[in-house]
């Protein structure tokens, strides 16, 4: 079984340190790099849907017809001339300029730069919505390093996985790009646990959605996951729709979206700056808006603001000398409600300090609130961003909501939820999202959704090839079957103890493939244990599928109750704070044992300055 995590660890490493050798900055080297990801993913996908045409290919003459451009768009793929194909370029001898290879133009080609800009052009030419988009700067690497990275691209491995695999090392990337270029402009990258949590709340499945402030566009391809996992065509559902002020964002969106397959009608520059236009006159008519705008803008001309309306609630706060908006945050919220249609739902990323700000910020959510169409607000904590540490909000409204909870909003508070990545970033896992997802789902009342993912968890946690049972499942409801966790931890513990012996015992030559083999035994039995232990979470507070509210996590709460609290929309309002749960340690008591340990520390550490000391001197 192929490790995709490993794969992509290793082709960043490889390409990463060819940047460094290069001293090329990261930015400098993003745009080129995921290019030639575009292009493999490309040729990927090319070989693919020829081997399809060609089975039931008619021949004259014994003679196999060519393929031909039309065939690729019947199959919605993209056809590459040879002179654009991966591995063309990178069988390209190193005497290029002997090679004789001209460009399409006529043009002499005289480096492999050259050659690439040349095949990133003829891609442009297939491809209308790509026109203009990709790089063709490639002259500026050296002829070796460019070499060295179409070799590293075009690993085998990629091919055995598939093209759509691709998809995932290029937002692997793209999230590692984000990171390294964080100090410059890492604002185009939305980590992808905080846009799938969107994407599950609403649930899309067909209709017009819009981004108006797309940057690298992963609304657009988690929203694409999500309809294609359904059973569904994400291109023939959905109509994609974004804006993006800063073209090269919105160059690495296009990019991204083709990778993953999708088509979209991303406008770009001063006209598709979300302040002052709708781009796409779509005001009222988006079926889904999602957005993780830039928080806390300020200096917005009110008057340009108000002139290019979407502001259902009146314009924020305006400061009379400057005529200008403060901070913009409830421009962009008026705008996601103003978008929808009269059934549309909206999901975006806003700054913590939205949900309670005073003033005529205050004013417009009582309107909002009383509007009914606020649905689920959820605050998540620290670090899950990479350009930033601060806490954040997802607000959801919905303007179709259920009767039965038109004039409730459920409250989230997960800023205690998550998973440690490194000492400055924090995730969702997927099992802690579907989590989140199966509270949302128990306020809506669709039950049987929260009972399908008790399923797939005891499916997983049974290690069961068959549906489960109904037996099964009432038994694991009934029982909570908290013996998961401890099970597993076990066997972890036992692993880890066979895995020492046997690197222990293994001879110097055996020893790097045996600790290879053990990492990922060990790793599956820690997927395992983190499964059962999301299992028990959520079990242990909503057992077989009934809503209650959850001290510290979870409350549904009248808009009376909002307006009792000044119309906050903040969850930790409502939800309260969890009860610590006694560890059985006697403060006190710790307190003297602490105290004592460090008097013997220091004990300890003036006798080895002493003796450091000494030495010191006899060196003199």
């Amino acid at each position: 079984m192929i490790n995709i995590r490993k794969l992509e660890a290793e082709l960043w490493e490889s390409a990463d340190l060819l940047r460094q050798g290069s001293k090329l900055t990261s930015s400098q080297y993003c745009m080129p790099v995921l290019a030639l990801l575009f292009l493999r993913y490309a040729y990927s996908r090319y070989k693919m849907v020829e081997a399809e045409i060609l089975q039931n290919r008619p021949s004259r003459g014994g003679r196999v017809m060519p393929v031909e451009p039309s065939d690729f768009a019947a199959k919605s793929a993209l056809f590459l001339p040879r002179e654009a194909q991966f591995d063309y370029l990178v069988n390209l001898p190193d005497n290029i300029v002997a090679a004789g290879l001209k460009t399409k133009d006529g043009q002499e080609i005289n480096s492999l730069g050259e050659a690439v800009n040349n095949a990133m052009q003829l891609v442009e030419d297939q491809n209308e919505q790509l026109t203009g988009v990709l790089p063709k700067t490639y002259t500026m690497f050296a002829d070796d390093l460019l070499r060295e990275l179409l070799r590293i691209f075009n690993n085998k491995t990629i091919d055995e996985v598939g093209g759509d695999i691709i998809g995932r090392i290029y937002e692997y990337f793209l999230s590692k790009f984000a990171k390294a270029v964080a100090s410059d402009d890492g604002v185009f990258f939305t980590p992808k646990s905080l846009v799938k949590m969107l994407v599950n709340v609403l649930e899309p499945t067909q209709g017009v959605m819009l981004d108006p402030a797309c940057g690298s566009g992963g609304m657009f391809v988690q929203t694409g996951d999500f309809v294609n996992q359904a059973g569904l065509n994400a291109n023939t559902q959905m109509t994609f729709y974004g804006q993006e002020k800063v073209e090269y964002n919105a160059q690495l969106c296009l990019m991204n979206m083709a990778v993953h397959g999708l088509n979209g009608r991303i406008i770009s520059g001063d006209e598709a700056n979300s302040f002052y236009h709708d781009a796409h006159n779509l005001a009222g008519k988006c079926d889904y808006v999602m957005a993780n705008p830039p928080f806390n803008v300020d200096k917005v001309k009110a008057e340009s603001a108000s002139a290019a309306g979407r502001l259902p609630f009146g314009l924020p706060g305006v400061n009379q000398k400057t005529k200008e908006i403060g901070n913009a945050n409830y421009l962009w919220i008026s705008y996601f409600y103003a978008y929808l249609n009269d059934h549309g739902r909206a999901g975006f990323v806003m700054a913590s300090s939205a949900t309670d700000s005073a003033n005529k910020d205050r004013d417009i959510r009582e309107k909002l609130v009383r509007t009914g169409d606020v649905d689920v607000m959820v605050s998540v904590g620290n670090n899950f961003f990479y350009t930033l540490s601060l806490p954040c909000s997802l607000w959801f409204f919905d303007r179709n909501k259920h009767a039965d909870i038109r004039d409730k909003v459920l409250f989230i508070d997960a800023r205690n939820y998550y998973t440690v990545v490194d000492r400055t970033l924090n995730e969702w896992t997927e099992w802690q999202l579907r989590n989140l997802q199966a509270i949302v789902h128990l306020y809506r009342g669709e039950k049987e959704k929260y009972l399908s993912l008790i399923r797939d968890y005891v499916e997983i946690l049974d290690n069961v090839s068959a549906p489960l049972t109904q037996e099964r499942l009432e038994e694991v409801i009934k029982n909570g079957e908290k013996e998961y966790s401890t099970r597993f931890a076990d066997c972890l513990e036992h692993e880890k103890k066979q895995a020492k012996e046997a690197i222990a015992s293994a001879t110097r030559k055996e020893k790097k493939q045996v600790e290879a083999e053990w990492k990922e035994t060990i790793e599956h039995w820690e997927d395992l244990l983190e499964t059962a232990r999301q299992f028990e979470w959520l079990t242990e507070k909503f057992g077989g599928g009934e809503y209650q509210d959850v001290l510290g996590l979870c409350k549904i709460a009248t808009i009376q109750e909002i307006e009792e609290k000044n119309y906050s929309l903040t969850p930790g309002a409502y939800v309260g704070v969890a009860e610590q749960e006694d560890d059985g340690v006697d403060f006190h008591e710790r307190m003297t044992e602490i105290h004592a340990e460090l008097a013997q520390l220091n004990k300890e550490a003036n006798v080895l300055m002493d003796e450091i000391q000494k030495a010191w001197e006899g060196l003199k």
